[in-house]
């Protein structure tokens, strides 16, 4: 049943992603479609989205103890990519913390969003990992970043990187309400207000997925031969590794069994995201690397969760 629930979600996704790519092709909505597409879902439907889910989301639910699987997870793949450049590739500090980040980043958004509604069927799944990225994963990776590229640290700009993310402001939103309405025990919002936020909220899959699937017309990976033993590298950890080590964490140390069991193994094979290459970007460093790795990682990433389908259902 797992294994035909995988492929009937990863059906829906892959027809609303085909589409994206037909659109592309035939020019429909001119040079910035993808961008409109992009920009509207990151900073109005996805918010109100993860706003609409959590709000009424018991909090136990949101920090459920599987978030300690995806933190050790992640960590344990960005440390053993870290190991292999020392002795294999000789990458620079910089890119380095681009190859790390390209194996422990999870596409909780573009990707992640999708997945849990389809496939795992609660989306909110995706909220404490998203939460746990902006908070601890991406101040630390600018802090290297910003060291290893201008010689000082802007304290400033990276208390303030959380304020830019939408997606964890609409997270944090519907946390403080779940929260207020648990303690007054009846939900707070009124539902004429609620209902449009959640109207919103419902075009962002299709949107992100259409986006996607644009954003792969005339993508042509790996033409940097320089980093291509360490893309391939960062494709393993994060669509291979990542997933065992979440496997063997959540059943032998956490003792979690069933649908519990199979949310953290998927979750642990969501591809890459995409913020790696928006860092990338702005400090102008392993830009093929960080657009390869995740290129690569996303579109192997649905015969990885196909295969812990088949296995864990």
């Amino acid at each position: 049943m797992g294994l035909l629930s995988a492929m009937q979600g990863f059906c829906v996704i892959g027809i609303v992603i085909f589409v994206g790519y037909v659109a592309a092709r035939m020019q429909i909505g001119g040079p910035s479609a993808q961008m409109v597409l992009n920009r509207f879902s990151f900073f109005i439907s996805s918010p109100c989205l993860m706003f609409a889910i959590l709000s009424k989301e018991p909090l136990p639910e949101i920090f459920h103890p599987s978030i300690i699987v995806a933190f050790c997870s992640a960590m344990a793949v960005g440390v053993a990519f870290l190991v292999l450049n020392r002795i294999f590739f000789h990458l620079n500090a910089a890119e380095s913390t681009i190859g790390a980040l390209n194996s422990l980043y999870l596409n909780s958004n573009n990707i992640g969003l999708p997945i849990a509604t389809y496939i795992l069927g609660n989306p909110a799944l995706v909220a404490p990992i998203l939460v746990m990225q902006q908070a601890v994963f991406t101040p630390i990776g600018l802090t290297v970043l910003d060291v290893t590229t201008k010689g000082k640290v802007s304290a400033k700009e990276i208390a303030s990187q959380p304020l830019h993310q939408p997606l964890l402001l609409g997270s944090l939103g519907g946390i403080v309400v779940s929260a207020i309405s648990d303690r007054a025990g009846w939900f707070v919002i009124p539902k004429f207000l609620f209902d449009p936020i959640d109207m919103i909220g419902a075009s962002a899959v299709p949107m992100i997925l259409m986006a996607f699937g644009m954003s792969l017309y005339g993508s042509q990976p790996m033409q940097n031969k320089r980093n291509r033993d360490a893309t391939v590298a960062v494709v393993v950890l994060k669509n291979l590794v990542m997933p065992v080590v979440a496997f063997l964490l959540a059943y032998f140390v956490m003792g979690f069994r069933d649908a519990t069991l199979y949310a953290c193994v998927v979750l642990a094979a969501l591809p890459t995201g995409q913020n790696v290459y928006n860092y990338a970007a702005r400090y102008n460093v392993g830009l093929s690397f960080a657009r390869d790795g995740i290129l690569i990682s996303t579109l192997t990433s649905p015969v990885i969760i196909a295969v812990v389908a088949a296995i864990l259902s």
